[in-house]
């Protein structure tokens, strides 16, 4: 309804569970439909907890009648989810978080563990699947030790362990 409401140069967001993303039957048929017709624009990833009463995340849907030319045929995908900030009860959306998120959008560009600028080729790929994680890659920062150093310093973490043991034995056999 809301997306047939729009006029020639509308503009619509929606609000939905991420649910509504990857869901297959009619909500699949649904998705895909609207981004057969190139109507989706982008789609905004954002953190839990952030609306009174639920504390799933939500996904911000922007569709857009008539796309700008460098945006049709592609869907921009936006990983917001810790833009936020954490309350005791709820968490929140401060203006540098929605700022942010903005000039995410607005700029159009990929970023890093944040932004990815899908073609409709990649979201066919994907069976017309929204869901945030498949277009935007966390980069995993791998500065683990290798195996060798892992088992060195458990070797001299143990050698430090048994030599602390003999000196609180001997500071204990002084107490008896």
């Amino acid at each position: 309804h809301m997306v047939k409401s729009m006029n020639s140069t509308g503009r619509m967001t929606v609000v939905l569970p991420h649910g509504a993303l990857f869901r297959k039957a009619a909500e699949g048929k649904i998705r895909k439909a609207l981004l057969e017709q190139d109507l989706l624009e982008a789609v905004i990833g954002l953190g839990p907890n952030i609306f009174y009463g639920t504390q799933l995340a939500a996904c911000v849907m922007v569709f857009k009648q008539n796309k700008s030319a460098d945006k049709k045929g592609k869907v921009q995908f936006i990983d917001a989810s810790d833009q936020i900030r954490v309350g005791r009860a709820q968490n929140f959306l401060e203006p540098h978080h929605v700022q942010q998120i903005y000039d995410w959008y607005h700029n159009y560009q990929d970023v890093e563990n944040y932004v990815k600028v899908a073609s409709m080729d990649e979201i066919k790929d994907n069976d017309f699947n929204l869901n945030i994680p498949l277009y935007v890659e966390k980069v995993i920062e791998d500065n683990l030790p290798s195996v060798e150093e892992a088992m060195a310093d458990l070797k001299q973490a143990w050698q430090a362990s048994l030599e602390a043991e003999e000196k609180f034995k001997a500071v204990l056999k002084g107490f008896l």
